[in-house]
């Protein structure tokens, strides 16, 4: 399953980044090479970005491999590690459910209902923000997914 969603996720942000990277592209040629600019390229531009942002945090976080200050767990005994790397995962899931699940679905929610779009495509902001909670989820899963693997290298080492 883990293969599967990273395999998916990976290929998606290609994706989106391939889409951003010719959108941009388009927004730079219309600009200066044809003196008319394009009107939806920069919106666009926006939304793919917060898309890869977020969704590239959930999968670089799936990868164990975010951002962190580690030279604390550098010093710690193998227990006192552990201890503090499930802490930091717990804090880790309860940011991605708290705020990104919960928040991002009561965001994209009151968007749709407000019937919210944007201003040159003309699309509901509902579906723009429907990657918080999305990305949330990814998130506590990956966080779950690694706090077992964690677990299970911890006390393999710990009995040999």
């Amino acid at each position: 399953m883990r293969k599967l969603i990273d395999k998916t996720l990976a290929n998606t942000l290609v994706a989106l980044m391939g889409i951003l990277v010719i959108d941009v592209l388009w927004q730079v040629i219309s600009r200066y090479i044809m003196s008319s600019p394009s009107m939806f390229t920069d919106e666009l531009a926006g939304f793919l970005l917060i898309w890869v942002g977020l969704l590239g945090a959930a999968y670089v976080a799936g990868l164990n491999e975010h951002l962190a200050i580690d030279i604390l767990l550098q010093r710690l005994s193998p227990s006192k590690k552990y201890k503090l790397q499930l802490f930091i995962f717990a804090l880790i899931f309860i940011f991605a459910i708290a705020v990104l699940v919960v928040g991002g679905t009561w965001l994209v929610c009151t968007r749709f209902y407000l019937n919210v779009t944007s201003a040159a495509l003309q699309v509901n902001l509902g579906y723009v923000y429907l990657v918080l909670p999305l990305s949330g989820v990814l998130t506590a899963y990956y966080t779950v997914d690694n706090s077992i693997k964690l677990t299970q290298t911890y006390k393999q080492s710990t009995d040999n």
